[in-house]
């Protein structure tokens, strides 16, 4: 069954198309990584998919229903998006960590109504599983870019929502705390809820059990990372300067000599 597809999606940017006519069936329960070199409309799919950017034509589904025939609110509960760069322009820096991934809470509460017990444990759960509990009480204007970015990490996991979208999410992480991001992401995966992540680093995207290539605005190949194919694919995306190599239990990403 699939959790998100896209049917002849195109779309702009200013007057620039960016996604050229992409069919995409994105499996639900499962892990899939968009890659792709820059500029080949990764961020502005994952956007389109997640409602955030009105497509110019085709359009999106969500569980096997137009996404523009969902209330936000029905949405909201059953998608939770991270975006690159989130919270890097201030604007939530006075707001405790506990109240930045209470955020996330909003879709399941009443207009106005105070966090419930369910609330209060689902971000508690989420920031214990972003190893951000221990400020919980700090300003976000104070934490690092690395804690900015587990907290909000935090509050999509603590939405709860059966998709989530993660554009950038191992940004300004450091290699344990990748490692955990890592771990958190195949357990959503494990649990039944579906994830899709925009990312840069290819031997993390090659862990997903789906992998999308992306060149100028459509896709050059989707299929399993142990597919000599979608190796193929991503030599050829970046211009054969990379080649993958197996290494243990998976994929090395190395310079092609």
């Amino acid at each position: 069954m699939s959790a998100l597809a896209a049917r002849g999606l195109h779309a702009r940017l200013g007057r620039r198309e960016i996604l050229h006519g992409i069919d995409l069936t994105l499996p639900a329960g499962r892990w899939t990584s968009i890659v792709g070199p820059n500029g080949a409309g990764k961020s502005t799919l994952l956007k389109v998919l997640a409602g955030l950017l009105a497509p110019s034509a085709g359009h999106v589904e969500l569980q096997g229903r137009p996404l523009t025939g969902w209330s936000a609110r029905e949405r909201a509960r059953a998608l939770s998006w991270l975006g690159q760069g989130e919270g890097a322009d201030g604007g939530a820096d006075d707001l405790a960590a506990w109240d930045v991934a209470m955020l996330g809470r909003l879709p399941h509460r009443p207009w106005l109504a105070p966090p419930g017990p369910a609330d209060r444990a689902a971000v508690e759960q989420a920031l214990r599983a972003t190893h951000a509990w221990d400020w919980r009480a700090r300003p976000l204007g104070e934490l690092s870019g690395g804690e900015r970015q587990r907290v909000l990490l935090a509050r999509a996991l603590a939405v709860s929502a059966p998709v989530l979208l993660m554009d950038e999410p191992l940004a300004n992480l450091d290699p344990p705390h990748q490692s955990d991001w890592l771990t958190t992401v195949r357990a959503l995966a494990a649990g039944g809820a579906t994830v899709v992540s925009v990312l840069h680093e290819i031997g993390f995207a090659l862990h997903a059990d789906h992998v999308v290539v992306l060149q100028a605005g459509r896709v050059l190949h989707a299929g399993a990372p142990h597919d000599e194919r979608t190796h193929a694919a991503l030599e050829s995306v970046f211009d054969g300067r990379i080649a993958i190599r197996p290494l243990d239990q998976g994929w090395a990403v190395v310079p092609r000599a």
